[in-house]
């Protein structure tokens, strides 16, 4: 279930060049959870929130509410199970700002290595590239469809889902 943005999306997208930023240096690690516990510079960069800001919250504080529940479902089921995820994400900076990310998670053991055994699971790693614009355009089309039949699938929406309902 979406919570409501920590953020007001203002529907304006950044791209990497404009940040000057290489996607590939974007890498996060969090703990089982999904808490973050490691956020590269360029990743502190690119979203505007601080370290301080970024340890121990959740990794959903970039989730932008245009994401469907489903795609981050999909995640955790793959992840959770040992399993290489890979998917096209559309995140929300603390700016109100969004940009996109080809992004690559995998589960780490304890010792911060790459682990297909979900008992030995301590947390996960994120990688990200930049997406073409094909890429983010075919994504956009997928997405705005899910989400939509997931927004009007339910009996009550939230003011902040009807707004974004509405742009759907």
């Amino acid at each position: 279930m979406a919570a409501k943005p920590r953020v007001k999306p203002l529907w304006v997208e950044v791209t990497f060049d404009e940040e000057g930023l290489d996607a590939r240096a974007l890498v996060t690690r969090t703990d089982k959870n999904g808490k973050i516990t490691f956020a590269s510079k360029a990743y502190r960069e690119m979203t505007k929130y601080s370290k301080d800001e970024l340890i121990g919250a959740p990794h959903s504080i970039v989730r932008h509410p245009f994401m469907p529940e489903a795609a981050f479902k999909k995640m955790w089921d793959t992840i959770e199970r040992g399993e290489h995820f890979n998917a096209l994400v559309m995140n929300l900076r603390k700016d109100g700002k969004h940009y996109w990310v080809d992004v690559h998670v995998d589960p780490i053991d304890k010792n911060g290595n790459v682990t297909s055994d979900p008992s030995k699971i301590a947390g996960y790693v994120a990688i990200r590239r930049e997406p073409t614009r094909d890429e983010i355009n075919e994504a956009y089309e997928l997405y705005k469809a899910i989400r939509k039949s997931e927004l009007l699938e339910k009996s009550h929406l939230k003011d902040w889902e009807k707004e974004l309902l509405q742009r759907l």
